[in-house]
């Protein structure tokens, strides 16, 4: 626990220069996770700091896809920019101390040093020589010479020497500070106790413990999380197909699957359960069971995770989600049918609307090599469907068993294949769709004999 720390709070802080991301969300499910498991506090702030770059577009998705996660927060959101009174204190605080100071090192003069120390193998730094002197220009923070330790809850012991900071920055004037200030005084301001964020961060680690210290501020416990890593193990990126929460969404993701699938992309429970609800992840939940390595990104678990989800659900609510997908003015009941047929195949709701289409067009066009089983031939496929166009007009309950019991004793005698085959193309137009007993319950038989014909004279 920090120092002067008493409470769990936790804090989510991501920037709206772009749109909600995968890696930031399972951040957050991390950091609420924590929270509810530890009886702490989960914070949001927006740290939108950066005004050339954030935008309300993307502030207003990192919300909503928070939101739709169901990972809602005890405090906020807060927005940087709206706290520059507080960031002032601080910064003239350490310009009045002598630990920070104005650099005015122009761009060139700095690009310059940056270029020579790197054709001498030397790590790029600042340190300036003129402190004091200007009284304008960027605001430093005056490194001391000396080797950080802090214990990473995640990764154990870690070191750095400051020798290798130089002078960094830390404000471009005296009430807009850069990250690694800004997140000092709101992680302080906020009684933060536990920064849990993505292993990126580790190298600004040690700059924010030299500026606790500079300030007299108790420094939060720190746990850096694995990347989430593409396929090919390089960091997870808008090249690895979607990235962002709201494409997820969009495609017909289930939140509570993504909350599964995120939540075991870097921590193992320790037993061989895979199916947990949000609940159940906060009992079983700690920072000890997270990987130190990458976690890759793996989409066909994310859809088996999906799919999963979608079978335990009420068809009921299952039919309202698939609704977006399916055409405007569908009939609920009709809907119903339809969605109940592809329930057990769904990989994700917006596969509805390809694997379904068959149903809502009244005009489905065939090939006519399609509607022929193997080797036989056209004028055998022709007498079959005139077969079963007959057999079909004299049934009366258009239900699967009773469809069934009638089709099948003719499938036996004139081979399943030969007769099944072009029946299912004939309903569906496609290679590969449900059985034709089910099919045909849900066209209903008026539907049923219409396609039937039409499939007969594309023959």
């Amino acid at each position: 626990m920090a120092s002067g720390q008493t409470k769990i709070r936790v804090r989510m802080a991501p920037s709206p220069t772009g749109l909600f991301h995968i890696g930031t969300a399972r951040s957050t499910l991390y950091n609420y996770l924590f929270a509810r498991k530890n009886k702490g506090k989960f914070i949001l702030r927006i740290e939108d700091s950066d005004l050339e770059r954030s935008k309300k577009e993307y502030e207003d998705d990192i919300i909503e896809g928070i939101k739709w996660l169901g990972l809602d927060w005890d405090e906020g959101p807060f927005r940087q920019s709206a706290r520059t009174e507080i960031y002032r204190k601080y910064i003239k605080k350490l310009l009045a101390s002598d630990q920070a100071f104005y650099c005015d090192h122009s761009q060139e003069e700095l690009e310059k040093e940056k270029r020579e120390q790197m054709e001498k193998k030397e790590a790029p730094k600042h340190i300036c020589h003129r402190k004091g002197k200007a009284k304008k220009g960027i605001i430093r923070f005056r490194a001391p010479r000396e080797k950080i330790v802090f214990n990473d809850l995640i990764r154990g012991k870690v070191e750095f020497e400051s020798d290798l900071l130089g002078d960094f920055s830390i404000a471009k004037d005296e009430k807009t500070p850069l990250y690694n200030l800004g997140v000092v005084v709101d992680d302080a301001e906020m009684k933060i106790s536990h920064v849990i964020r993505g292993e990126d961060h580790i190298s600004n680690t040690p700059k924010q413990i030299l500026l606790y210290r500079a300030l007299d501020l108790a420094i939060p416990e720190f746990a850096h999380l694995p990347l989430i890593l593409g396929p090919d193990r390089s960091k997870m990126s808008k090249r690895h197909d979607s990235v962002s929460i709201r494409q997820y969404r969009e495609e017909g993701y289930l939140p509570s699957a993504m909350i599964n699938f995120m939540a075991l992309l870097g921590w193992n429970p320790g037993t061989e359960k895979e199916i947990f609800s949000l609940d159940e992840l906060v009992k079983e939940f700690s920072l000890e069971r997270i990987h130190k390595g990458g976690a890759i990104f793996d989409l066909d678990r994310l859809n088996w995770f999906n799919s999963q989800y979608i079978r335990q659900m009420n068809l009921d609510e299952l039919t309202k989600k698939c609704l977006p997908y399916l055409p405007k003015d569908v009939d609920l009941d009709y809907a119903q049918k339809v969605v109940a047929l592809e329930q057990e195949r769904m990989k994700k709701l917006s596969q509805i609307s390809e694997t379904t289409k068959f149903f809502f067009e009244d005009d489905l066009k065939y090939e006519p090599e399609l509607l022929i089983w193997k080797k036989m031939a056209s004028k055998e496929a022709k007498a079959n469907l005139e077969l079963l166009e007959k057999k079909l007009s004299e049934i009366e309950n258009f239900d699967r068993e009773t469809l069934e019991n009638e089709i099948m004793p003719l499938a036996e005698k004139y081979g399943k294949g030969e007769l099944l085959w072009p029946l299912r193309v004939a309903l569906t137009g496609q290679r590969a769709s449900p059985g034709p007993f089910e099919v045909m319950e849900v066209l209903g038989k008026e539907k049923t004999l219409k396609r039937l014909k039409k499939a007969n004279n594309a023959l």
